[in-house]
Formats: structure tokens, sequence, C-alpha cells
């Protein structure tokens, strides 16, 4: 798979937290029911101060690399200092070099071929904070998807 090496700047975003493994049989199913809630419960349209219309899915605080759990936040970039409302959390992507990938397809089609053909690649992967960020509201069969993963 092709990617870029890229430099990010540290990103504020908020939404909402759950943490989960490779290894649990309700992983997929959580993170879907995330996604659900965040958009048909209203807490995207709730967040103020968002940068842009892009939605992050953010997976960070590994206990121990693609093994151990890890946080998953379905999210958006925010300003700083947004005051926020509910179970609605903030979080720091962290400043550093990444591998960026972009994605297209089928919104969860794509993002789970992604993540197969990433586990059988040989990045020096940091297990920092790794994100697919979507590329403003769009049609889920065609997709773009942009992958950024941390690097040491």
């Amino acid at each position: 798979m092709e990617y870029e090496l890229v430099q990010l700047k540290e990103k504020n975003v908020a939404g909402i937290r759950l943490r989960t493994g490779n290894d649990d049989p309700n992983m997929s199913s959580e993170i879907g029911m995330a996604w659900q809630k965040f958009f048909a419960e209203g807490v995207y349209e709730a967040i103020p101060n968002k940068k842009n219309d892009k939605t992050i899915g953010l997976y960070t605080n590994y206990e121990n690399g693609v093994m151990g759990k890890y946080d998953v936040m379905i999210c958006c970039e925010v300003e700083d200092g947004a005051a926020l409302l509910g179970d609605v959390e903030t979080e720091t992507i962290t400043e550093g070099k990444y591998a960026k990938f972009i994605v297209k397809g089928h919104v969860q089609k794509a993002v789970q071929e992604f993540w197969m053909k990433l586990w059988a690649m040989d990045l020096d992967r940091k297990y920092g904070c790794d994100f697919e960020e979507y590329q403003g509201e769009g049609d889920m069969e065609n997709a773009e998807i942009h992958i950024y993963i941390s690097l040491n």
C-alpha cells in the first residue's frame, strides 16, 4: 500500500469514547454503534467550535500495540477551549510523523480492508494516535478517507 510521510501539528478533538481490543468479539458492532450514536443521537451537531466538516475515527491509548486494548473515539476537530456537554470527551492528537494513506470506496469495506493490509505491513508504528479522517459528507459507496498512522 502506498503512503506519504507527513508531519502533523497537534489537533484537538471532541467526541465519544469506548475501550475495546482486536480480540474482542464485539469490537466491530460496538464501534458501529458508537458511530450511529454520534450521528443519530445528535452528538455531532451538539459539538461547538468545529474546525471543519470532517469526522474522525481515532484510535489511541494503546495498551500493547495491536494485541491489547485501546480507546476508539468518534469525534471531530475542534478549536481550543470548546465547551462540551454530556458524555462528550476531548483528546489531543499528538504532533509528529505519520504515514498518510488515502482510501476510496464503500466506507466500511474500504476501511476494514485497509486495516487488514496495514496489520501485515512492516511499519515502525508508534501506537500513539492513529486516525481515519472522513472527507466531508459523502456517499457511503464512494467515500474518500485519509488514514494517518503514527510512526516512531
